[in-house]
């Protein structure tokens, strides 16, 4: 025995609908596509202000790969005027790496120092030699996985919500590597 459905009026006419507007968005696309690129059509507005509104939706600010690129290099850039044999790391709000760069001569040690700096700055949204004097009134931070209390991590901010963490590792004392991680943020504002 067959079962077939029958559907309202409504509903046909609402997949219809359905059906119309997605081809209707996807010959767009590929219009779009092979058009030279001209400002955002006014359904891409529409679907951009609906999801504004929709409460379950958040939107994020996240540091772009050549702005990680430049505030890593000006880190790095700013150690070796120094002298200093330096890893560092930029690492994006979620404490994704974005990028790291290992300088010459740097010990094998910095690179991983340097992305747990990041992450520890980020997390936290301060530099971690001010995290590093919290230990003293919560020891047990310093058990958070991927984490590291040292000198040598600041946050990068947009609007006061950290955005991103850059850290640096293999100088002698975690303030001149905080120094240079301060170096990278500062070429953000450039």
């Amino acid at each position: 025995m067959k079962h077939v459905e029958k559907f309202s009026g409504r509903t046909r006419a609402l997949t219809g609908g359905a059906l119309v507007a997605a081809l209707a968005l996807g010959g767009f696309g590929a219009y779009s596509a092979a058009a030279t690129p001209a400002p955002a059509a006014p359904a891409a507005a529409a679907a951009v202000q609906a999801d504004a509104k929709n409460r379950n939706l958040t939107q994020s600010t996240h540091l772009t790969v050549d702005a990680a690129t430049k505030a890593a290099q000006a880190a790095l850039d700013a150690a070796e005027k120094e002298n200093q044999r330096v890893s560092v790391a930029v690492v994006d709000r979620n404490g994704n790496t974005l990028v790291t760069l290992r300088g010459d001569g740097a010990g094998p040690q910095s690179y991983e120092s340097a992305e747990k700096k990041a992450y520890t700055a980020v997390s936290w949204n301060a530099p971690t030699s001010e995290l590093a004097k919290r230990l003293e009134q919560a020891p047990n931070l310093k058990d958070i996985p991927g984490t590291l209390f040292l000198g040598g991590g600041a946050p990068v901010t947009a609007k006061g919500a950290p955005v991103a963490g850059i850290g640096v590792a293999g100088a002698p004392s975690g303030d001149l590597d905080e120094k240079f991680a301060r170096a990278g943020v500062a070429a953000l504002d450039k």
